[in-house]
């Protein structure tokens, strides 16, 4: 077990650094690893569709047909990774503009003073800013959507390989949670 995690950890942290390398290939290949799960997830609409008795035909050509939207999408994504990929860019810098006026509104009429209020204003502008900078370069925003992931995949490696050579167990944060 403790071998294995070395392993793995060293690995992860050889991808962590081929990701810091080439960040926007990273997000790229983020993009296409989400193609090819969701081609799974529509084979397993149509099939649920098709084979599971349900109480309506209704229902049954919903899923059915719902599951031909997400082939197709997929199907999308695959045959034009780049431009899903820019695409996606484009909704997180739309996302980032409403996530930076929306602190902007709140530290400016919430009920938020001093440092609070200073810095929820600070992070919305930084927000704007960096979701004008993502929409204006989209090898920009992938870059550093790819240089975040790759922090990331350091952060867990190093984390494996300590725990690996120190013999303890790899704890996911979230197990705390599920034992609620």
């Amino acid at each position: 077990m403790r071998a294995a995690q070395v392993v793995l950890g060293v690995l992860t942290i050889i991808l962590s650094i081929f990701a810091l390398a080439y960040p926007g290939y990273t997000f790229l290949s983020v993009i296409v690893i989400l193609a090819v799960v969701m081609l799974f997830v529509g084979f397993e609409k149509i099939i649920t569709g098709i084979f599971l008795p349900s109480r309506s035909n209704r229902g049954r050509l919903a899923t059915v047909g719902l599951g031909i939207l997400v082939l197709i999408f997929a199907g999308i994504a695959l045959a034009f990774p780049v431009a899903t990929t820019l695409v996606g860019i484009i909704f997180i810098g739309i996302a980032l503009l409403f996530s930076g006026i929306a602190r902007i509104v709140e530290g400016i009429s919430g009920e938020h003073s001093g440092w609070s209020r200073t810095l929820l204003i600070a992070v919305g502008l930084l927000a704007v800013i960096l979701s004008f900078a993502v929409m204006a370069s989209p090898a920009f925003g992938a870059a550093v959507a790819g240089v975040i992931i790759a922090i990331a995949l350091l952060i867990i490696g190093i984390q494996m390989v300590s725990a690996g050579i120190l013999g303890q167990k790899f704890r996911n944060p979230t197990d705390r949670f599920m034992r609620s």
